[in-house]
Parts: C-alpha cells; sequence; structure tokens
C-alpha cells in the first residue's frame, strides 16, 4: 500500500487495510532475455515504490473493486453470446437484453484506421503503468521494433506488436482507466495469489461475498480453455473482439497474443492452470515471448516514429487494410 494513500469517508465503503506485509508473488522475477535488450530488469513491474506507486495503486483498487461477472457481461455480452459454450452459467441474466445493451459488442464508437488509432495513443498516459509516463504510442513502436529485431522473419508479429495496445482507445471514448489498462484476471472466482495488490484492493469487491464467484474455479469447469473464461474488461478483450469483427488477416497466434498479453497472473506466474485446457498451455509460449518485447523494451529513448511508420503501414496495408469499426 502506498505510504501516502489515505482513506476519507465517502470514497469506499471501508478503510483500507494496514500495509501489506509479505512479498507479494507478482513482484517477482521476470523471464530472461537477450541481456543487450534487459536493462535494470528488477526495476520493472515494480509495486512497491516509485514516483508512480500512488496513481498506479489508484488504479488498481477501483478495477479490483468494481471490475465483477455483471459489469464484464454488460461490457461484452452481445459478443460473448455468439461464442458461449453450451451449458454456459448466465444465472438469472435476461439474455435478449444483456445482447441489446451489450455497451461495446457492436464496434460502433468510431470508424477509422489502425494508423489513426495509433495517433490517438498520443494523448493517452497509462496510469495502471509504473515503469513508463510517457504517451502510449512511443511504446508501441518500442514492442514492434523489439519483436522485428529478434524475429525479422515473422513480419505479422511485428504487426502485433504496434497493434498489442491499441485497445487503449476506449480510454479516449470515455471509459475510466480502470476498464481500459492493467493486468487482467478472470472474473467469477477467487482471484489467485499473484493477481498485483491481490490482498488490499479486492476487499469491497461483491463477486468475493459471492458464495460460487468466490471459490477457486467460480463458475467454471476445470479445465474449460481460456476461451470460455469471462475475463476482466480492458484493452486486451476489446482489441481481440475488434479484430475479430474486422476480420484481421493474422495467424491465431496473433489473436492469442492480443487477448491474453495483460494476463500476467498466467503467462508469467503459472496461476490459473485449474482452467487452462491444451490449446492455452500451446499458445502460452508465444504469449511469453511476446512479454518479452512488451516490458523490456519501455525506455525513455523514444523511437523515430516517422522513420518507422512507412515499414509498419506496409504492415498494416497487409493484415488489416482500409478504415475500420472500432
Amino acid at each position: 500500500l502506498p505510504s501516502s494513500w489515505s482513506w476519507h469517508p465517502g470514497e469506499m465503503d471501508s478503510p483500507p487495510p494496514p500495509p501489506y506485509q509479505d512479498p507479494d508473488p507478482s513482484l517477482v522475477s521476470q523471464p530472461d532475455m537477450d541481456p543487450e535488450a534487459a536493462k535494470d530488469k528488477d526495476n520493472f513491474r515494480n509495486y512497491t515504490s516509485g514516483p508512480l506507486l500512488d496513481r498506479v495503486f489508484a488504479t488498481y483498487k477501483l478495477m479490483h473493486t468494481w471490475q465483477t461477472v455483471d459489469f464484464v457481461r454488460r461490457k461484452v455480452g452481445g459478443q460473448l453470446l455468439t461464442q458461449a459454450p453450451k451449458g454456459w452459467p448466465w444465472d438469472h441474466t435476461d439474455l435478449s437484453l444483456l445482447a441489446q445493451h451489450a455497451q461495446f459488442g457492436g464496434f460502433s464508437y468510431k470508424r477509422m484506421t489502425v494508423m489513426e488509432a495509433v495517433d490517438m495513443l498520443d494523448g493517452l498516459v497509462d496510469e495502471s503503468d509504473p515503469d513508463v509516463d510517457f504517451p502510449n504510442s512511443f511504446h508501441a513502436f518500442q514492442t514492434a521494433e523489439g519483436i522485428r529485431k529478434a524475429h525479422p522473419d515473422k513480419d505479422w508479429f511485428h504487426l502485433v506488436g504496434l497493434l498489442h495496445d491499441l485497445g487503449k482507445v476506449l480510454a479516449l471514448a470515455g471509459e475510466p482507466q480502470w476498464a481500459v489498462v492493467g493486468d487482467t484476471f478472470p472474473v467469477g472466482c477467487r482471484p489467485q495469489a499473484s493477481v498485483v495488490f491481490r490482498d488490499c484492493t479486492f476487499q469491497d469487491n461483491p463477486d468475493l461475498q459471492d458464495p460460487l464467484y468466490s471459490t477457486e474455479l467460480g463458475m467454471y469447469q476445470p479445465h474449460c480453455g481460456l476461451e470460455n473464461v469471462l475475463m476482466s474488461w480492458g484493452h486486451d478483450e476489446y482489441m481481440y473482439r475488434m479484430m475479430k469483427f474486422n476480420k484481421f488477416a493474422l495467424p491465431p497466434e496473433a489473436f492469442y497474443i492480443i487477448r491474453f498479453h495483460s494476463f500476467y497472473p498466467w503467462h508469467k506466474f503459472g496461476d490459473y492452470q485449474q482452467l487452462c485446457n491444451e490449446q492455452d498451455l500451446a499458445m502460452l509460449p508465444w504469449v511469453q515471448e511476446f512479454n518479452k518485447f512488451d516490458l523490456y523494451t519501455k525506455s525513455s529513448s523514444l523511437p523515430d516514429v516517422a522513420a518507422l511508420r512507412p515499414y509498419y503501414q506496409g504492415l498494416v496495408d497487409k493484415y488489416c487494410p482500409g478504415v475500420l469499426r472500432w
């Protein structure tokens, strides 16, 4: 808990708990990568100190209070209904009403190209990120260029680096940052040990008072597969669905990386194995490989975006051309 964080009556139902004492499992070592690219690895994802900690904690506190099963269903219901497996536990939900009011299922927010979306991120600083305090558009090019250097023959992978955070345009559409950025986690089951700030941010989440949702499996069947899990709402899920809706011509690995790249409790720390199936385990190495560049290419040394744009425009024209629905 940040030392400067204080509680005022009316801000939440109860004051925050005492400072977290035990080591947070989410703070342990990061995956190995090329030492040339691994600058001060121990300084990344530091959730115990730093000048941005108060801002980061405040974002996660709101996220872990309000990201519930009902909240996520309202966001994606219309799209999710077409994919839900037989026996999906919608318990007492009016499905027609859910489909009608799914807030982002129809992709009617805006029509624009991928590069126009990249430019929009010039105006966004991620309030959940303890590592950087510059616009997200630069991070997109940093990630893409890191992948391009290590995997020169996989141009689709380069493009994924550019695309991965474009779902954060939601924050510029009026969504609060706690519903856009940060690590993701399954709703409808008990948060596991490696979820950031788990022991001091979930106490006001109503799902943890539910006798089903507060169990390890929650509303899911063992090894049901992450494709059948309701994830917390944010830029990952939105961008994945947007790419499917607009029929991006990318391989399955690309969609999987986009959808789960912020699911650190799973791809970094091995939690939620009880929900995974064989497909998840087969895709996991791709998500982990991507994470090396998403995390360790962050630097205050910003890329020459103007010089890079022609190459990435060519990839956009190849895999996801034209004006798209967002």
